[in-house]
């Protein structure tokens, strides 16, 4: 529609203010904001309306408008209701930029401006999917209060029969459509995820088209939902493992290959308005993030415990609201790292932390709002809280308090080592939990040890635990990796050769006698062996490696080396 349209019907209780000139400009949608910078999240030919709210003293005005102006908003809409008069500074900006300005009467609702364009606007387009754009558009940029993604999405299924889904790159279920059914299995949403990251990884999606998989007999239509206002467009800007471990994505039930343009458009802007409610809560993240960050600050410069305890207590409630008893404490270590070094892993690997923290069965946002971590470099700290345990829960169920970096990843290995495809790693550290401020900086320490037993393992996604540190296996990832290979060559070869000529299943043999603490009886029965033919086997691997494995020193290298291989 034209703006003169707009000034014509009394009762929006427009004045034109300047821009007389302009007046038959293009409407194609409306924008509600008092963000100082909403550039971001404006694709062009919209109209503003504004409370003025942003505005502090006069040079805020130039600053605003220059922003609009490049962002190729049609035209300005200020509300009387704030301010009474609209201030001359802002009416002069408006003439430096060419932007038409109205005032908006205080009797006046931005919500009775928006409905009024939203009807013409989707008259003149073509049906459902004008207007089904424009009221995603209202709901999202009204803020929390209009309802979020579930909202949006539940639009596209009432009014497009569209399914839909946000998932995080980690296949977890952020948000879903209610009015079309059950959301997919975590295995579906894991796969999912897992292709579009190979999608993203190897280019195979044109900037524009989203990427059409097939899993378990369903056809899908993935498209990316950017942070930071970035279309698909710009994302080729920056390099893409930037942002690939961190952005959300629109999982359709469709396939979008025949689809018209229109569509396609929609679906686009879809995305745009779900990254407006990532980057909300992006920036709700930032009082979280910024604890973590002063108390493992305290925790590494060594500050007095009751410091870090001070600290604590002010997490805490943020961290657990409602909580009547102090919770324990739990470190996770998380590093990402790329080839070349050319990347910062810090960011990602921050973001993947309060994703892989969540229980993946959890629904929503809301379940990572307890989760604090810091970044320094390549490294993330996530400071965890647990409701403290009371030891008689603990003994009737049997349960080990806190996180098991065994079944950290057990749902998320797939799509992440999609993603960090054959040049990225990331590795992980779990601490045990402890109970005061004096345990934070050993917990810290227990964590980093730990990522660097993970990182020692193959593999593109590896955790460790504190459980482990307990043992050998502490010393395996500073032995360097020529001294490894030469261990491990020197015990272990000789005994591979022998197996591939004769099909004498040595290795199996020896692994099982030395689990088997060296128990002829308990290893023949294992491997269903009569006890003679152990006693050759373990003499044939004694001949071949001129070792005996009555010795404990023999045993024990043997062990290791098995380990290491």
């Amino acid at each position: 529609m034209r703006l003169r349209a707009l000034l014509d019907t009394d009762a929006l209780g427009l004045t034109l203010l300047g821009g007389e000139d302009e007046l038959d400009r293009t409407v194609r949608g409306v924008m509600t904001t008092d963000l100082r910078d909403p550039s971001r999240y404006l694709s062009g030919g919209e109209l503003v309306l504004t409370g003025l709210a942003w505005r502090r003293d006069p040079g805020d005005s130039e600053s605003f408008v220059r922003l609009l102006a490049g962002a190729g908003v049609t035209a300005l809409g200020a509300g009387e209701a704030e301010l009474g008069n609209i201030p001359a500074d802002l009416v002069a900006a408006c003439a430096r930029h060419r932007l038409p300005l109205f005032a908006v009467h205080e009797s006046v609702a931005f919500a009775t401006i928006t409905e009024h364009v939203v009807r013409q606007v989707s008259g003149e387009r073509a049906g459902d999917l004008a207007a089904v754009v424009d009221r995603h558009r209202r709901m999202m940029t009204s803020g929390p209060a209009g309802g979020g993604p579930d909202v949006v999405l539940d639009l596209l299924g009432s009014d497009l029969d569209l399914r839909a889904w946000v998932l995080s790159p980690a296949g977890r279920l952020i948000a879903g459509s209610k009015v079309s059914g059950p959301a997919p299995a975590p295995d579906v949403c894991a796969a999912l995820a897992a292709e579009h990251l190979t999608a993203a990884r190897t280019g195979s999606r044109h900037v524009l088209s989203p990427h059409r998989v097939a899993v378990g007999g369903t056809a899908y239509s993935l498209f990316p939902v950017r942070a930071g206002g970035r279309t698909a467009a710009q994302g080729g800007s920056r390099d893409v493992r930037e942002s690939l471990l961190s952005d959300w994505l629109l999982a359709v039930e469709a396939d979008a290959g025949d689809w018209p343009a229109e569509r396609l458009d929609l679906l686009q802007g879809v995305t745009q308005l779900i990254a407006v409610e990532r980057d909300r809560r992006d920036a709700e993240r930032v009082v979280r993030r910024r604890l973590a960050e002063e108390v493992l600050e305290l925790v590494q410069t060594g500050a007095a415990p009751a410091e870090i305890a001070a600290r604590l207590r002010v997490a805490a409630p943020v961290l657990l609201p409602g909580l009547g008893a102090a919770p324990h404490w739990q470190v996770v270590v998380a590093r990402v790292d790329w080839a070349g070094g050319e990347v910062e892993g810090g960011p990602v690997a921050q973001t993947l932390l309060e994703e892989i923290l969540v229980d993946p069965l959890l629904t929503g946002p809301e379940h990572s709002d307890r989760i604090a971590v810091a970044h320094t470099g390549d490294e993330a700290i996530a400071l965890v809280p647990l409701p403290a345990v009371s030891s008689v829960s603990a003994e009737h169920d049997g349960s080990e308090e806190g996180i098991l970096a065994e079944k950290l990843l057990a749902g998320v290995r797939d799509p992440l080592s999609a993603g960090l495809d054959d040049d990225g790693r990331l590795t992980i550290g779990v601490s045990a939990a402890v109970h005061s401020a004096e345990g934070l900086r050993g917990a810290l320490e227990e964590a980093r040890h730990a990522r660097r037993v993970a990182a020692a393992r193959p593999g593109r996604v590896c955790a460790a635990g504190h459980q482990e540190l307990a043992s050998h296996v502490l010393l395996l990832p500073f032995v360097p990796d020529d001294v490894r290979r030469a261990f491990t060559a020197r015990l272990l070869d000789p005994l591979r050769d022998y197996d591939r000529r004769h099909r004498a299943e040595l290795i199996p043999t020896l692994e099982a006698f030395l689990e088997c603490d060296g128990s002829w009886t308990r290893c023949a029965a294992r491997l269903h062996l009569h006890v003679n033919t152990l006693r050759y086997r373990v003499g044939r691997i004694e001949q071949l490696t001129s070792r005996d494995l009555s010795r404990l020193e023999d045993k024990l290298d043997f062990f290791l080396a098995l380990r290491m291989s």
